[in-house]
């Protein structure tokens, strides 16, 4: 019979296929296969609280939402996508991020976020004299306005060459104003001390390096600090990152002089951090080289600045004559 017939044929199709994967078993087997499970969690939950189906990556097309099948998954998808929203509202709600500017990186939160809470449980009676963190004074005086941005450039030089505060969270607060906000192409944040918190979560505090290459006013109100990310971030058991070049664009106040906007821009497309990430063997060969090593420079010096609230030697001599 007919039935018959295609049940055949599907058999003798299964065979060749199941053969061709025997035969084509190699890395890049693996790859299509990781990165197909990949797409697969991602797609899952790329719909919106309204039904909007996002499954333009597998082909479809809003025209499609009619489809039996694509109007099923689109259901359960949503309604998975709106349970995982309102366990986050209520387990995260200490969580430093603002807002994830991508889905993806909203995803790989939650097993970084998972890891850590085991730690913080195993953790709860040490210790955190190694915390620079816990010494931060977050309601510090700001520094006085610097109206010469080459020397805040600087200052900003020579502290980020010391402390590396884009990978340690060592931040000074005094140069960032009270409604100071950072966004990245994944992340918004809202607050120097969740900016700190924040940092210092994701990485690896033992391998990784933020290492500052150069400082330079490019605008008439930013500064853009070029430097080397490399080390590892705390996703899962540990993801390494492969060297990229980062740039950080302080926005300074020109009434304060204090920086109110950060956001840091890289020089390579996301798929090629993450697939180095997940896929190393593919560095240099799909994905980007790594950035070369940054070239030793002698330490900056940090030109003298006074806080607000504070007299220089000269003040507090003249005030005695006062």
């Amino acid at each position: 019979s007919d039935k018959n017939y295609r049940y055949r044929k599907s058999r003798v199709v299964l065979r060749r296929f199941c053969r061709t994967m025997v035969t084509f078993n190699n890395k890049a087997l693996f790859l299509l296969f990781g990165v197909a499970n990949v797409a697969t969690v991602v797609s899952c939950f790329s719909f919106s609280s309204v039904g909007k189906t996002q499954m333009s990556s597998f082909g479809y097309r809003q025209g499609h939402r009619n489809h039996p099948l694509v109007s099923t998954y689109t259901t359960t998808s949503t309604q998975l996508f709106a349970e995982k929203e309102e366990q986050q509202s209520s387990s995260n709600s200490g969580s430093t991020v603002e807002e994830y500017r991508n889905l993806g990186t909203s995803i790989l939160a939650n097993f970084m976020q998972k890891d850590e809470a085991m730690n913080n449980d195993e953790t709860a009676n040490n210790d955190n004299s190694n915390d620079p963190l816990k010494d931060i004074d977050f309601n510090a005086d700001k520094i006085s306005k610097v109206t010469d941005l080459e020397t805040l450039a600087a200052m900003l030089d020579a502290e980020l060459y010391e402390k590396e505060w884009f990978v340690t969270g060592n931040v000074n607060p005094s140069y960032f104003a009270d409604e100071f906000e950072f966004q990245d192409p994944d992340v918004k944040v809202k607050g120097i001390e969740d900016y700190a918190k924040g940092v210092r979560k994701i990485f690896d505090q033992q391998t990784s390096r933020a290492e500052i290459i150069s400082s330079e006013v490019t605008d008439t109100n930013k500064i853009t600090i070029t430097w080397r990310l490399s080390g590892k971030v705390n996703i899962g058991p540990g993801l390494t990152i492969k060297p990229y070049i980062c740039y950080t664009d302080f926005v300074v106040d020109e009434e304060s002089g204090l920086i109110v906007f950060q956001e840091d821009r890289f020089d390579i497309p996301g798929w090629d951090i993450l697939l180095s990430s997940l896929f190393p063997f593919l560095i240099g060969k799909v994905t980007s080289p790594p950035a070369p090593p940054v070239e030793p420079r002698p330490k900056p010096t940090m030109p003298s600045i006074i806080s607000k609230g504070s007299s220089s030697p000269l003040d507090k001599l003249m005030q005695l004559f006062n």
